[in-house]
């Protein structure tokens, strides 16, 4: 049977709904063929704010990656951001029956169900609890326990919870939209699967996911997840304050942004001239493009700080030597990498999706790393076998213990 899997990429400015072919094992290589890309209402920052509008936003993009694909979708695997998204680590503990079989698949769930046991507050829930690391009978560093002889199974284990409104208020609108949900997945860590290597995330890397209204931060060390944070600014912040600047409707600032944007003003030509529609009687304008560039420095900087203030708060700040990893669409904005270099004082680099086949055109760039990101995810934790058309089944809400099982 064909496998197939449906990644569903809510954003602040975009809407993508992709469709992939998953070859054999063990490679199990994505062939996309199915695309619906539509612009985004009803989000703001991440978090749904009118859930008419989202619901027919993602109607119409799976519409769209229906018809390209010949597929009928009924499950996708569902991008989760916004500034409600917390983490904190922590540790459990379970004793380990003397068995020839040594530690099973039982005893990692019960030792992840004991570092799971923390206080929330009631309107937070865990959207994962990802393993760090194993120590066996005192044994630490283990990444795969699983038939090991032990008296005593502890894990480190980072926990990422998010508000309980804004959860459910994303799930009403999937559902609305007729679509079953897979699994929901924080948007970085799935970036993460599309863009960083296993190199970095075992050295130790932080990715940068800068999107239209968010900016999402995870670090990677030890080939594991160790830190995440949401903020709520991106993108959307820089067309702001160019249409506030140049007096130019918000529509126009962000084309301008796009087509003409800059963040490093000392590598532009001092004559260089950008025509821009402003508001009022004088209609069509001239004005330096070094302007344009000062204007977006000066934000783009402030959003790099606010990065660099989470990773010192992290505690991480002196253990990434493979540096950032920038992704998302304000990752396209020329001079950014060489600027978050200069901020954060570490080695940088654009993530781009890549290894990929079919209608791949428009989608080896930054912007679709979460989108292409939810598909690894899916092919790597639980991808399930359908034929078109699938049946649609029952809502499977996240699976977050089965999806970090060893094996």
């Amino acid at each position: 049977m064909e496998r197939t899997a449906v990644a569903l990429d809510i954003g602040t400015t975009k809407i993508c709904t992709l469709v992939a072919e998953i070859g054999p094992p063990p490679e199990n290589n994505l062939r996309i063929v199915g695309v619906g890309i539509v612009p985004s209402k009803g989000i703001r920052k991440g978090v749904v704010v009118n859930v008419a509008e989202v619901t027919s936003a993602i109607t119409e993009s799976i519409q769209r990656a229906e018809r390209t694909s010949g597929y009928e979708i009924a499950s996708a695997y569902i991008g989760l951001a916004g500034a409600h998204i917390n983490s904190l680590n922590s540790r459990g503990v379970v004793a380990i029956s003397r068995d020839e079989r040594g530690i099973r698949s039982v005893d990692v769930e019960r030792v992840l169900e004991a570092a799971r046991a923390i206080d929330i507050p009631h309107n937070r829930e865990i959207l994962h609890i990802i393993p760090r690391s194993f120590t066996v009978d005192g044994d630490d560093g283990v990444r795969d326990p699983l038939g090991m002889q032990a008296y005593r199974l502890e894990v480190e284990a980072h926990i990422v919870t998010g508000s309980t409104s804004s959860i459910h208020n994303l799930i009403k609108c999937v559902q609305k939209a007729g679509i079953h949900i897979d699994s929901l997945v924080l948007e970085p860590l799935a970036s993460g699967e599309a863009v960083l290597t296993d190199i970095e995330r075992e050295m130790g890397v932080v990715l940068v996911d800068i999107g239209g209204g968010t900016t999402d931060i995870a670090i990677f060390i030890e080939g594991s997840i160790w830190h995440t944070v949401v903020l709520p600014t991106g993108g959307e912040r820089l067309t702001n304050d160019i249409a506030v600047g140049l007096r130019t409707p918000f529509n126009v600032a962000e084309d301008i942004k796009i087509k003409f944007g800059h963040a490093l003003p000392d590598t532009i030509m001092s004559g260089e001239m950008v025509e821009v529609n402003t508001f009022g009687e004088e209609g069509e304008q001239k004005i330096p493009r070094q302007f344009l560039s000062e204007i977006i420095e000066a934000r783009t900087e402030e959003i790099l700080e606010m990065v660099l203030k989470e990773i010192k708060r992290s505690g991480y700040d002196g253990l990434l030597p493979a540096g950032v990893v920038l992704c998302g669409g304000t990752a396209e904005l020329p001079g950014i990498r060489d600027l978050a270099r200069d901020v954060l004082k570490l080695p940088s680099r654009i993530g781009s999706p890549q290894e990929l086949h079919g209608l791949v055109d428009t989608l080896q760039s930054p912007s679709f790393a979460t989108s292409i990101g939810l598909l690894k995810w899916g092919v790597q934790h639980d991808a399930t076998e359908r034929k078109p058309p699938p049946s649609a089944g029952g809502l499977k809400m996240p699976a977050w213990l089965k999806a970090f099982l060893p094996g």
